[in-house]
């Protein structure tokens, strides 16, 4: 078996501890040398101002990607190596730290060298000796674990590593760096060519990889990704201000952050479409529509186009206009960027007309045929300017347009489920709605093409429908894709039914598909009470495995309705008893009268909802149900499970969404109900 040393309060006569705090503070050292050195670098060498602007705000990422942060240590690990160089030790940590002769003091968790501290085990040592863990506390040292990786010995499960990942927090979402598991560690490293969609259960840490891939690309792949860029996308603002800190807590600033809302912001949103009308404008079949309304836009040329050039009248046949036009559209160009190309191919149809009466006139001739009036006027004609939401209004508020577009691709009934029942009378005055953003977002690429990111990684993917996926694919049409979810998780009439339908929606048919199931972050005896639910809302898939030591605490309470609020209340209060983070969650309907009651009992809270977080770091926080997924708290309160899963359109998408509040707890799990359970959970 593996030799393991026990974690255990710092000890001064421990020479191996002793020895590693030295080595530390050696790092210390010599990062405060490298921040100094930096500091010091003179941008006034720089060619011209436009350069010297550049390198000052490059200096100035490099030194805030050097500062120390004293509340933790600069490694976490090390692993003693037999290598082809003899024997050598690497300190494992979250950036990279050299000595003045530039000999690494610490190696970043991304080097390739790292990995083998990652996936190392007596089966595949991977040349590895000795791995070391560390206990942290406040910036210093105060345990460590040693693990031999002996070829036929079966790996211990660590100490310090279970406490780690149990560890009650609060605030935001940190790094798990220190934490990351071999399955893990395999997408992270997955190269940048690679799209990767993984289906994660609750507490398996998808999330968490999929920022540490967005680190570890933008380490191996720096100077392509500065260029092309990276951009998370989360489900509303809540998310993205719970994760925002972990990227530059790995020294990476520079990545974009979104949710689906702000990056299909094509207008603005004043109106809600009835679910059935949600799901018909976000299936994949509006994109047929949307394009068949673009190039419907396209006029046959009836005419000969006539231009006038000195005294002579140059005429073009119709038919000769529209093999041109019939060219254009065929090769495949943005409706705008056919609409540019044009001009000057009438223009071509001219000078050769004007060629064949023996006439050679020089080169600008043709540009000076492009720019006359009669060229503008065909070109406006036969190929008249569009912008999305003309195009879109258009088709809800036209009965013919839509049944043209529509022809062979929606019903009869479909059609008139679109149509505005009272439209209004300009683009100016409709009502846009969450769905028409998407089909707005459709429409812009339609007439210009959307630029490509190098990487986007796409989080609680499940809830998209297909034209908010095809507008996220697009955005990644030259890149790759880190795609997260949870089918089980899908809380949206039109949730994805399959990972090998919406990666289709994306256009990556062809991807790696990678199943997280074991559950580091929820313990066992709330995983297995969410988990009854799993037959009725996702039958077919595997339920999550809780890997954990502890098995966590799980209490129903029933109450009164009038005793509901107090029960709450003594619930939370209990709660906070205990050091690390407690949420709330209730159904969206009960936030102002729970909020009273916890306010009335003295106990101060924050209040998420979808559009803003919270920006102080309290220890309570109060979250509607419908915002909670992707949200963790040491300790959870439910409320009124029954209210949570009603106050959705169906059923299925109830459970669904009563499974992801159940499985936000990292520790302990109250329910309080008033009202009864679900049969499977009432047993």
């Amino acid at each position: 078996m593996p030799t393991t040393t026990a974690d255990r309060p710092t000890d001064p006569t421990d020479d191996v501890l002793a020895r590693e705090q030295a080595h530390l503070e050696h790092a210390r050292d010599e990062l405060r040398r490298m921040r100094e050195t930096t500091e010091r670098l003179d941008v006034s060498t720089a060619a011209d101002a436009f350069n010297a602007a550049y390198l000052d705000l490059v200096l100035a990422r490099r030194v805030a990607s050097l500062q120390d942060d004293p509340r933790t240590t600069l490694f976490f690990g090390r692993i003693d190596c037999r290598t082809e160089h003899g024997e050598e030790t690497f300190h494992v940590g979250r950036r990279h730290v050299s000595d003045d002769h530039g000999d690494p003091v610490v190696v970043d968790w991304r080097a390739p060298i790292s990995t083998a501290f990652y996936r190392a085990s007596p089966a595949e040592p991977m040349g590895v000796e000795l791995r070391r863990r560390f206990g942290v506390d406040r910036g210093r040292l105060t345990a460590y674990e040693d693990e031999r990786l002996v070829a036929g010995d079966v790996a211990d499960r660590s100490g310090i590593l279970a406490a780690e990942i149990e560890r009650p927090r609060s605030g935001p979402m940190r790094d798990i760096v220190s934490t990351i598991q071999p399955e893990q560690d395999e997408i992270v490293r997955s190269d940048l060519a690679t799209s990767i969609c993984v289906q994660g259960a609750p507490g398996t840490g998808k999330t968490a990889v999929g920022l540490h891939r967005a680190a570890w690309l933008l380490y191996s792949f720096r100077r392509q990704l500065d260029r092309a860029g990276v951009l998370v996308i989360g489900p509303n603002r809540a998310f993205l201000d719970h994760i925002g800190a972990v990227l530059p807590s790995l020294g990476e600033v520079r990545v974009r952050h979104a949710t689906v809302d702000t990056l299909l912001d094509h207008g603005r949103v004043r109106s809600e479409d009835p679910t059935e009308v949600a799901i018909l404008k976000g299936d994949a079949r509006m994109a047929d529509v949307l394009r068949a309304a673009v190039w419907r836009s396209v006029s046959r040329a009836e005419e000969a186009l006539v231009v006038p050039r000195g005294s002579r009248r140059w005429r073009v046949p119709a038919y000769e206009v529209q093999d041109e036009l019939d060219a254009l559209v065929g090769r495949g160009v943005r409706y705008s960027a056919g609409r540019d190309l044009l001009p000057q191919r009438l223009a071509h149809l001219v000078m050769l007309q004007i060629e064949r009466s023996g006439d050679f006139p020089g080169d600008t001739v043709q540009d000076s045929l492009a720019r006359s009036a009669p060229v503008r006027a065909a070109t406006k004609e036969l190929w008249p300017a569009l912008d999305p939401t003309a195009v879109l209004f258009g088709l809800l508020s036209d009965a013919e347009s839509l049944a043209a577009a529509a022809d062979g691709v929606l019903a009869e009934d479909e059609q008139r489920m679109l149509l505005w029942h009272s439209p209004p009378r300009t683009k100016g005055a409709a009502r846009w709605t969450r769905a028409d953003m998407a089909l707005l977002d459709e429409l812009a690429d339609l007439l210009e093409r959307t630029p490509s990111l190098g990487h986007v990684i796409l989080d609680e993917a499940q809830d998209l429908s297909p034209m908010q996926l095809r507008a996220v694919g697009r955005r990644a049409s030259t890149g790759s894709l880190t795609v997260l979810g949870d089918i089980a998780q899908g809380t949206t009439p039109w949730a994805t039914p399959s990972w090998e339908a919406a990666m289709a929606h994306l256009g990556r048919p062809e991807h790696v598909l990678v199943v997280l199931d074991r559950g580091f972050r929820v313990p066992g005896l709330v995983i297995d009470y969410a988990a009854r639910l799993l037959p009725l809302m996702a039958p077919g898939l595997g339920a999550p495995v809780s890997v954990r030591d502890d098995p966590g605490r799980l209490d129903v309470r029933e109450a009164d309705p009038e005793r509901r609020s107090h029960e709450v209340v003594d619930a939370v209060r209990a709660l906070t008893d205990e050091p690390g983070s407690v949420g709330v969650i209730v159904p969206d309907a009960f936030v102002p009268a729970i909020s009273t009651a916890l306010t009335a009992a003295g106990l101060p809270h924050g209040r998420l909802d979808a559009e803003h977080g919270d920006d102080e770091d309290r220890q309570v926080e109060l979250v509607p149900a419908g915002i909670a997924k992707g949200l963790e708290f040491d300790r959870v309160v439910v409320v009124e499970p029954a209210a949570i899963v009603r106050a959705e359109p169906d059923e299925r998408t109830g459970l669904r969404r009563l499974y992801v509040v159940l499985t936000r707890a990292v520790s302990a799990l109250v329910v309080v109900h008033s009202e009864p359970l679900p049969e499977v959970l009432d047993r």
